[in-house]
């Protein structure tokens, strides 16, 4: 992986990549104090911010790296299922994949492979400036 995650939302929500191959991402994060709303489950934000990281990673992966950068341009998640603790993995794959933009489909489940949320995600690709 070709970018810098220290001092970004990646290291402090305790975001660690397992897989990176062309068109797919898993990515783990725990549920715990950093990713907790004030009722003691997974905040919605917090698996927001895990599938687009997903996502970015991933379209970041696809595109000429010298000449363009991808960024989030929509997103959307359904919370399937509430968390208390342990860890979520996400999995994304890549469902379009355009000159401008690519479209990824992520899952995030838990231990026991049970869906917690499910989300989609728009990348747009633009050149370095």
């Amino acid at each position: 992986m070709n970018m810098n995650i220290e001092n970004t939302l990646i290291q402090a929500l305790g975001i660690e990549i397992i897989t990176l191959e062309k068109g797919k991402v898993v990515a783990t994060m725990p549920v715990d104090e950093r990713t907790r709303q004030p009722f003691g489950l997974l905040h919605g934000g917090a698996s927001v911010a895990l599938a687009e990281t997903v996502a970015s990673i991933g379209a970041f992966e696809l595109v000429d790296q010298a000449t363009e950068v991808v960024v989030g341009l929509e997103i959307n998640a359904n919370h399937i299922r509430a968390k208390k603790d342990g860890v979520v993995t996400a999995i994304g794959t890549v469902l379009h994949q355009g000159r401008t933009t690519m479209v990824w489909d992520i899952k995030l489940v838990d231990e026991q492979d049970k869906l917690i949320c499910v989300s989609r995600c728009t990348m747009a690709v633009i050149k370095r400036k």
